[in-house]
C-alpha cells in the first residue's frame, strides 16, 4: 500500500486520529507494553486498536516476533500520513477559540544532566512562570535522544548531528578544565607538567558508556593518565572531586560555583566544545515547541558566553 491509497482511505473517514495514536505509539517504540504506558492504557487495548487499524486499511503494518513489533512497508508508508495528522492534532487547540496566542501543553527536552541542573532549570523555571498552561518534562540521561521517536521534542546536544529531517542550530561554546579540590591537591607537590599527575586520581565516565565521543576527554590528557574512579553521572564526579578522591576534567560552568575547586594546568589542559539545539523538522514551527526552543537557547547563550568571558578561576 502506498501513501496515494493510504490517504485514499483516510478521505472515507472512517479512521479517526486515535487510530493513528496508537499506530504511531507502537511504530516508534516497537513495544505494545511501551507504547500502553506512554498511551496510559494496557497493552490489549494496544494490541486491539492495531489490529482494527489494519483491518479497517486491509493492510498488515507491522510485522510480529517475540523481540517486538517492526514496521512492514505498508506500516512505513503509513508513517509519514500519520505524522501529518499528529502535527495537525497538536495544532488545532492552538487555533480556535481565540486561544492562537496561548503557549500550553507538554514540552519534553533531553538535556545533557550537567548544564541540565547549572543553567537548563532556570530557563525552564521562567518559561513555566510565563504561560502557566505550559508542562515541561527535563529528561536530563546521559544518552542520545531521538527525535523521530518521538523520546524528546527538544534536544540539546554535545555533537551537531549529520543525518535526519532536523533543525539544528549552535547554541553556544563551553569550555572545560582539569579541577582538583585545595586539600587534595594539597598533599601532593606543586603540579608544573603533564607528568606531575602521575600520582594523582583520575576520575572520568565510564570508558565504554560514554555516549558521545565528544565527552572522552581523559585520552587527550595523556596515555599515562588513567582514571581510577568512573561514573556515567558527571555529578557524581563532580562530588567525588570535592571530596577529595581525585581530579576530574568538568564544565567551567559547573565548577566555578565551588570554591573548593581549583584548575590544573589550565594552560595545558583546557576543552573547548559546543552545545546544539536540534528539533525535529515536522514539529519546529509548532508554536510551544518554538517559544520553548528559542527561551532556552538564547538563556544558555548569555549564560554560557558570560561565564567565558568572565573564566578567572583559580590555577595551580
Amino acid at each position: 500500500m502506498h501513501n496515494e491509497a493510504l490517504r485514499e482511505v483516510m478521505g472515507t473517514g472512517t479512521v479517526n486520529w486515535d487510530d493513528y495514536r496508537y499506530f504511531l505509539a507502537v511504530a516508534r517504540t516497537g513495544q505494545l507494553s511501551l507504547a500502553g504506558r506512554q498511551l496510559g492504557v494496557d497493552h490489549a487495548t494496544v494490541s486491539r486498536r492495531i489490529r482494527a487499524l489494519e483491518n479497517t486499511l486491509r493492510a498488515q503494518l507491522f510485522d510480529r516476533s517475540p523481540r517486538g513489533y517492526a514496521l512492514t512497508v505498508e506500516g512505513q508508508d503509513l508513517v509519514a500520513v500519520a505524522e501529518e495528522m499528529e502535527v495537525c492534532a497538536i495544532r488545532a487547540p492552538g487555533m480556535i477559540g481565540g486561544q492562537r496566542d496561548t503557549i500550553s501543553g507538554k514540552v519534553r527536552l533531553g538535556v545533557p544532566e550537567g548544564v541540565c541542573a547549572y543553567i537548563v532549570v532556570e530557563a525552564a523555571q521562567k518559561l513555566c512562570e510565563t504561560y502557566p498552561r505550559l508542562e515541561i518534562d527535563l529528561v536530563a540521561l546521559p544518552r542520545t535522544f531521538s527525535l523521530s521517536k518521538r523520546e524528546a521534542d527538544i534536544v540539546i546536544a554535545v555533537s551537531r548531528p549529520k543525518s535526519g529531517r532536523l533543525r539544528v542550530k549552535k547554541v553556544s561554546d563551553y569550555t572545560l578544565h582539569l579541577y582538583g579540590s585545595s586539600d587534595y591537591l594539597n598533599r601532593f607537590p606543586e603540579i608544573q607538567t603533564i607528568e606531575d599527575l602521575r600520582p594523582l586520581r583520575g576520575i572520568a565516565y565510564v570508558p565504554d558508556l560514554i555516549f558521545d565521543k565528544e565527552l572522552d576527554y581523559v585520552p587527550l590528557i595523556s596515555p599515562t593518565f588513567q582514571p581510577s574512579l568512573t561514573s556515567t553521572s558527571v555529578h557524581v564526579q563532580l562530588e567525588a572531586t570535592l571530596n577529595g578522591a581525585g581530579v576530574c576534567i568538568l564544565h567551567d560552568f559547573m565548577a566555578e560555583r565551588h570554591p573548593s575547586l581549583v584548575k590544573v594546568l589550565p594552560q595545558q589542559i583546557s576543552f573547548t566544545r559546543s552545545f546544539w539545539c536540534v528539533v525535529y523538522e515536522d514539529y519546529a514551527m509548532l508554536e510551544r515547541i518554538r517559544v520553548c526552543a528559542a527561551a532556552i537557547v538564547d538563556h544558555m547563550r548569555t549564560r554560557l558566553r558570560s561565564q567565558v568571558s568572565a573564566q578567572s578561576g583559580k590555577a595551580r
